[in-house]
């Protein structure tokens, strides 16, 4: 049986951006990629493949497929899966980034706030529902503010578990910046606990990962988690 990291580094390297190859190895080296594997399928197979099973599944449950509410159903969860909420899966869709030399010589921490994204559980999957926030200090680059966002976003948009997908943000960034000094810190809600099992709708989980000096120093971590 082929290893995970053998499969992933598989993945077709076809027109990837040098900033997606250095992300990508970057995340498998760390033992953090999504578990992926190449299956040699084009976006336009995975929609017919995935709308063909989604017509069974709506079958296999009752409904009538004839109707004109029903009708375009699996359609639409097909282009939604491959097209949108798992566009991430895909390193083509990697965001295109902006990293300049830090000339200003910028030297405190620079933090993004209440950065909304919205991901899908892998285990159910369902809606996960959150905020990150995101700091570093600067090196000898500095990146793009919106490409932090476009970060968290590209990484929401794949199967998650939070854990991996605070981590992948932290690597992510280390990586492209080229220091350990990140700090990513995210809130969210579960629509696996809240619509289904326990069914608590006011819980929320909290995961946080730290490099370099916000993981050593008890200020640089206090002054990025005291004023979130």
């Amino acid at each position: 049986m082929k290893s995970v990291v053998a499969e992933q580094a598989k993945v077709s390297d076809l027109g990837l951006s040098e900033e997606a190859h250095k992300v990508r190895d970057a995340l498998i080296k760390s033992g953090l990629e999504t578990p992926m594997i190449d299956n040699g399928l084009t976006s336009e197979e995975k929609y017919q493949r995935i709308k063909y099973a989604f017509e069974d599944i709506v079958g296999t449950l009752g409904l009538d497929l004839t109707d004109d509410s029903l009708a375009e159903t699996p359609h639409r969860i097909a282009k939604m899966y491959v097209r949108e909420i798992f566009s991430g899966l895909d390193y083509s869709n990697f965001p295109k980034i902006t990293v300049i030399e830090n000339k200003m010589k910028v030297d405190e921490m620079v933090k993004v706030r209440n950065i909304s994204f919205t991901s899908t559980c892998e285990h159910h999957f369902v809606t996960i529902d959150g905020m990150a926030t995101v700091a570093y200090l600067p090196k000898n680059k500095i990146i793009g503010l919106s490409k932090i966002n476009r970060i968290v976003r590209f990484f929401g948009q794949r199967p998650q578990v939070q854990e991996r997908l605070t981590q992948q943000i932290l690597v992510t960034l280390q990586a492209l910046l080229e220091t350990d000094n990140v700090a990513v810190s995210i809130d969210a809600v579960h629509y696996c606990v809240k619509a289904r099992g326990v069914m608590d709708a006011s819980s929320s989980t909290q995961t946080t990962a730290l490099g370099g000096l916000f993981k050593s120093s008890d200020k640089t971590r206090g002054e990025f988690l005291s004023s979130q």
